[in-house]
């Protein structure tokens, strides 16, 4: 590729019937100013595109790691629910055998309750039947009790004491 050096030091033969060196070298001036300032452009560009490529390396990079951090961030919350969701099926359970447990106790003591409170009915119709039969023979000496009947037996065994 020429650069604008290159056109200002090429030089022509000079021949009779050529060109005008003047006007020649006025349209090379022309011609080195305008291709100077595309020259320049293109090396300006040329530099532009190097730094938006090094840009886009940059973003490149900045996106493979963004990426990582969402995959890892999508694992650390995968795995947190996880352990939530183990945690809650531990304490599920954990109530659960202490409900049964309660229960379990409960209807133990219930059971023994019931069965103390069919003791105690058992216990009070006993009394009841000893009651009753205790009154019964009271009210059978009563209808059997002649007061004067009884003077004389006390008298008779007094009788018979004293004898000995």
């Amino acid at each position: 590729m020429l650069t604008p050096l290159d056109i200002h030091n090429r030089e022509f033969k000079k021949s009779l019937r050529g060109y005008d060196v003047d006007e020649v070298d006025e349209f090379l001036d022309e011609v080195i100013r305008d291709f100077e300032a595309l020259y320049k452009e293109n090396l300006d560009l040329k530099d532009t595109i190097q730094k938006m490529e090094e840009n886009i390396n940059h973003y490149k990079e900045l996106e493979k790691t963004l990426q990582n951090t969402m995959v890892l961030a999508q694992q650390t919350a995968d795995e947190a629910k996880q352990n939530a969701t183990k945690e809650a099926e531990l304490i599920i359970w954990e109530a659960q055998k202490k409900a049964e447990k309660i229960i379990n106790e409960s209807q133990q003591e219930v059971l023994e309750r019931t069965k103390r409170l069919e003791e105690m009915k058992n216990l009070e119709k006993q009394l009841y039947v000893k009651m009753k039969s205790f009154l019964k023979t009271q009210l059978e000496y009563m209808d059997n009790y002649d007061p004067e009947k009884e003077e004389l037996e006390q008298n008779n065994y007094f009788e018979s004491q004293d004898v000995k």
